[in-house]
């Protein structure tokens, strides 16, 4: 049993557990290459409310002990995976939401999910626009320690643009308050932002005040497939130039088509160059959209474009994309991440990808979020050869020097975590890298804030 079950029952009662097989499957987030630990190598803290968290970090603090902060466990850089004498923090149960619709303001726990947060706010003609592609499963929490994007930060944004407050508990226990309920406010530093994307490292958000805007049509989707990958970023570059911003622009290149194909029939044709999804939700409008959407695809290039005439139809066009993850898992052992590049920039990265892999005599993919130059390369690998996963870690480092040789980053929404920290310093430098880490001895000086993620 380890070393905290006992004081922590004393302080907690049944928020901690005490059998090894349920800890255990708080051990690891979704990174592919995570290890995951057995349930008696950490403690795990299922908190309830506000102070069973002050109570868990008042003690971690005294005892010098670790601690991971938790959600559902749905990163993919391995910024929530437990670690060996830690207590893994987990708010999954802290789920408590009141949706103000005059002020158009949700106050939610941090244990909420995306979809459940935005059904409750759809009652009230309201919509929380963050929609990440885990958005049935990924918590609020989660999404704003990651400051989360999804398929539709095109139009509306990422995580950042609707979290107006924070309620945090540092390590040590204190309470703190950033930011404001009120659509406007300037008093003193706006620390709201520096825990958006801290990834665990400063402390842990027990509550959210987030921004509603005004729930917008259905969305409808237009769906176009294109014979070379030089066809689907014209495509792109047509969207762009277009006055009404679709809601979500999403692509995927043809090793990824083959892929979804090979998974399920989603009637795509295998040996595509490139499909775009594009999708409009505008008032009043969303129909008229699309279809000025399908025109200008058909301009660029596409030899077969389909346009959804009700939300039934969009959501079976998008369907090939939603189950592109679970597609690239049912493929085999695969290196995924993210990266960021200006939008003209995608062919490109799209190109250097299949460059890197073939170089390391590996299988890739390159798809994602087009409307934003945000794309999730996937490096394929042999699980039982060593040497096969190190030729996809050098190809995933060639791909970052790629991406920044093109003005990108090495992260556009997944985070640092554990798997990119390695090249977060090169990315920052040495003096923002100091400043950086100065901030987060200010917030957590004894340094059990998540240790080893980010700054490594």
């Amino acid at each position: 049993m380890p070393t905290h079950i006992q004081a922590l029952r004393e302080l907690l009662g049944d928020r901690v557990v005490t059998d090894p097989t349920i800890a255990a499957g708080y051990a690891a987030d979704a990174y592919p290459q995570a290890t995951s630990l057995r349930g008696e190598e950490f403690t795990v803290v299922r908190a309830r409310r506000r102070e069973d968290v002050v109570s868990t970090l008042r003690y971690a603090a005294e005892q010098r002990v670790p601690v991971v902060p938790q959600g559902a466990r749905t990163a993919t850089t391995g910024a929530a995976c437990a670690l060996p004498g830690a207590i893994v923090l987990s708010t999954e149960l802290m789920t408590a939401v009141e949706i103000d619709p005059v002020e158009r303001i949700a106050v939610v726990g941090p244990g909420v999910i995306n979809t459940d947060l935005k059904a409750a706010a759809a009652e009230h003609g309201l919509a929380y626009p963050p929609d990440p592609a885990s958005s049935s499963m990924c918590t609020v929490g989660g999404n704003i320690a990651t400051n989360a994007g999804g398929l539709c930060c095109v139009k509306y944004g990422v995580t950042a643009d609707y979290v107006r407050g924070l309620e945090v508990v540092l390590p040590g226990g204190e309470v703190m308050r950033t930011g404001r309920r009120t659509a406007k406010g300037v008093a003193g530093y706006e620390l709201t932002g520096l825990f958006v994307g801290s990834e665990g490292t400063l402390g842990v958000v027990t509550e959210a005040v987030l921004r509603l805007i005004p729930l917008g049509d259905p969305a409808l989707t237009a769906l176009a497939v294109f014979p070379t990958l030089d066809a689907t970023i014209a495509g792109i570059a047509a969207l762009r130039g277009t006055r009404h911003t679709p809601s979500l622009i999403e692509m995927l290149d043809g090793p990824s088509i083959d892929a979804v194909q090979a998974y399920g029939d989603y009637g795509f044709p295998v040996g595509s160059g490139g499909v775009l999804l594009v999708q409009s939700d505008r008032p009043g409008h969303a129909e008229e959209d699309v279809r000025e959407y399908a025109a200008l695809l058909g301009g660029a290039g596409a030899t077969d474009v389909a346009v959804a005439d009700d939300r039934a139809e969009a959501d079976l066009l998008m369907e090939g994309r939603r189950v592109l993850n679970p597609a690239l898992k049912a493929r085999g052992s695969r290196f995924i991440e993210d990266v960021c590049v200006p939008v003209g920039r995608l062919g490109e990265l799209v190109r250097q990808a299949q460059l890197i892999a073939g170089r390391h005599g590996l299988e890739a993919t390159c798809s994602g979020h087009a409307g934003d130059g945000n794309l999730h390369p996937c490096f394929f690998y042999d699980d039982t050869d060593a040497l096969s996963l190190a030729a996809a870690q050098r190809a995933f480092d060639e791909l970052v020097r790629a991406a920044w040789a093109l003005g990108g980053t090495v992260t556009g929404e997944h985070g640092v975590g554990e798997a990119k920290a390695p090249w977060l310093a090169e990315e920052l430098g040495e003096a923002e890298m100091a400043r950086q880490r100065a901030l987060k001895a200010l917030f957590d000086p004894l340094g059990i804030m998540n240790p080893g993620r980010v700054y490594s």
